[in-house]
């Protein structure tokens, strides 16, 4: 999905300019039936349509660009949190913890891939199901080292940052599957085509459509649209999140 960005845009523009040019058509055929006053008296209908088409795309950009700033700050959260709990991991004696900094190696490299090619949901799929695995490793072997040496600070100072990576990567797979319903997109390019409609109608008086002004209309609306989309998706399009995840990456070359 991440290179179709082109032809999301190329069916979104053709569908505005075809709005356009129908409500042209219909407005031309209009006037020649009922003569120049045909028109007239329509503007209260074509603002509501466009305040409602307005306030839509308000919404829906600005709860796209909130859930976008949310996944950034939840990679950014995990990273911390990982950092914290593997320099707690000092707490633990020597064999020990050599052993724990190793299912850390392993869990962030499980981490990563889960991000590492989001198209292929198979995948995707199997490398969640290994992080809660390891998770459990992970859980299972400090709890052991709790459980025998009850006199040390571990379950104060040990699990709790644990505890707290596991729940962000948790909240990340989350976020990813958190977008408005179906039906306010749907909503919204309806709104937007019907406002492309009554443009087209209200440009009938002129024998001949401004194909400037047509084009211009159908590429920023469609812009629009895609804007919204992308944000949503921030792994398969052009506003990408993927430079956030350096400092996951830094964080597992530090653990070598």
């Amino acid at each position: 999905m991440e290179y179709l960005w082109i032809p999301i845009l190329l069916i979104l523009g053709l569908l505005v300019a075809a709005a356009l040019r129908a409500g042209w058509l219909v407005g031309r055929r209009r006037l020649h039936v009922l003569g120049d006053g045909a028109n007239d008296g329509l503007g209260a209908a074509e603002g509501a349509v466009f305040g409602m088409m307005g306030l839509l795309l308000a919404f829906t950009f600005t709860g796209a660009a909130s859930r976008f700033d949310e996944r950034r700050a939840l990679i950014v959260e995990e990273t911390n949190s990982i950092g914290t709990a593997w320099l707690r991991l000092d707490l633990l004696s020597e064999e020990p913890r050599a052993r724990a900094q190793e299912l850390f190696r392993q869990y962030v490299d499980l981490r990563l891939d889960v991000y590492t090619n989001v198209t292929d949901q198979e995948r995707t799929a199997q490398a969640i199901t290994a992080v809660g695995e390891q998770q459990m490793r992970i859980w299972q072997f400090l709890m052991e080292q709790v459980r025998g040496n009850p006199t040390q600070p571990l379950p104060v100072a040990l699990l709790p940052p644990v505890n707290q990576m596991f729940d962000i990567a948790t909240g990340r797979i989350l976020a990813t599957r958190q977008h408005p319903p179906l039906f306010i997109f749907v909503m919204l390019l309806m709104l937007v085509l019907v406002s492309a409609f009554f443009v087209g109608f209200s440009q009938s008086k002129v024998s001949r459509q401004s194909m400037v002004h047509m084009l211009g209309f159908a590429l920023v609306t469609a812009l629009a649209l895609y804007l919204i989309i992308d944000l949503e998706y921030p792994r398969v399009g052009i506003i990408r999140v993927d430079s956030f995840d350096l400092a996951l990456h830094e964080l597992r070359e530090s653990m070598n």
